[in-house]
């Protein structure tokens, strides 16, 4: 973390917000993974969770969805927090009517992915909510900080359903030379000492995904999950072919699908339009997975997922603090 730095006022709501969490980690929202069972499990388990807008069947469902997570996350802790993501992109046609749901409950976190977070500003900050944008490059870094994000997300290479180009390290470097607002980290988080190696690399938080697909309060198929249990760094696949999106795929599932190796090669274009839950898309019956899938060993609740970060992280930290007894006198600044 920066240590001093000028925030704006849901810039520093969101740092606050973290800092009552158990650790600085977000479960990130998953299309066609996360609902409200999940975001309510993190919060009881002291993290922030957030689901996509778009997971919801209908806008009906959403609604219902909105009020049942506003109410069971602060049930018994009035400051634990939710978000939920929504897809920005031309091509949704739900947005309009998200964005009055997002006014009606007001979350206190909405992240946008796959377009600019300029349409949902000023209706978040409107009830003093917090908007956080995906990025996936500098310049998309850029473009969403001059719209007025209070938050980046650095979607890098490693992340699961919707990944990036970039190396981590080089991405988080070259973003914090115009940015010092808070930081996200997605990627390939799923031990604790990846939420530690983040903050050392200049990051706020992190938001970590697979690792809560393979949890029973998942919307995941059981057999995605077991399949997780059973898969490794080598079982994935990279392609814009199923989504458009640039994502890894288990590669089980593509050869089930029937992609062949050129399909796999193609460039599809994004399209986000009609229902895209109920729509017989081609993502519904290909799974995505982050490099992290080689940590899943097991299907757990989410409260033992974060247990166990948690006790990674502590382990970490008190590794880091034996090894700088050694370092600082070496080192001396």
């Amino acid at each position: 973390m920066t240590p001093s730095r000028a925030l704006t006022a849901p810039q520093q709501a969101l740092l606050d917000l973290l800092g009552r969490c158990t650790l600085p980690l977000m479960a990130a929202p998953m299309f066609l993974v996360s609902g409200p069972e999940l975001v309510i499990a993190c919060a009881r388990a002291g993290i922030m969770g957030s689901f996509p807008a778009a997971n919801a069947r209908n806008i009906e469902v959403l609604d219902q969805w909105m009020a049942q997570t506003r109410d069971s996350v602060q049930q018994g802790n009035a400051q634990a927090a939710w978000s939920m993501n929504m897809i920005v992109h031309s091509s949704y046609d739900r947005f309009d009517r998200e964005l009055e749901l997002v006014r009606k409950y007001q979350p206190h976190i909405v992240s946008t992915a796959l377009g600019s977070p300029k349409r949902v500003l000023d209706t978040v900050h409107g009830y003093g909510g917090v908007v956080m944008a995906d990025v996936t490059t500098p310049t998309l870094a850029r473009k969403a900080a001059d719209a007025g994000a209070d938050a980046l997300v650095l979607v890098t290479s490693g992340a699961g359903g919707h990944t990036g180009h970039y190396h981590p390290f080089a991405l988080l470097a070259e973003v914090r030379k115009f940015w010092q607002g808070p930081l996200g980290l997605a990627g390939a988080i799923s031990q604790g000492v990846d939420v530690r190696a983040a903050q050392l690399l200049g990051a706020d938080f992190v938001l970590a995904g697979t690792r809560f697909i393979a949890v029973q309060e998942s919307l995941a198929d059981p057999e995605y999950r077991n399949l997780l249990v059973r898969s490794q760094l080598e079982d994935l696949v990279l392609t814009k072919a199923v989504s458009g999106v640039l994502a890894n795929w288990l590669k089980s599932t593509l050869e089930q699908a029937g992609f062949t190796d050129a399909q796999l090669r193609e460039e599809k274009k994004i399209d986000f339009s009609g229902d895209i839950v109920a729509a017989p898309k081609a993502w519904k019956t290909v799974w995505s997975a982050g490099h992290g899938v080689g940590a899943i060993d097991r299907v757990a609740t989410v409260a033992d997922v974060v247990a166990e970060l948690r006790q990674g992280y502590a382990r970490t930290l008190q590794a880091e603090q034996q090894a700088l007894e050694t370092l600082l006198p070496r080192y001396p600044a």
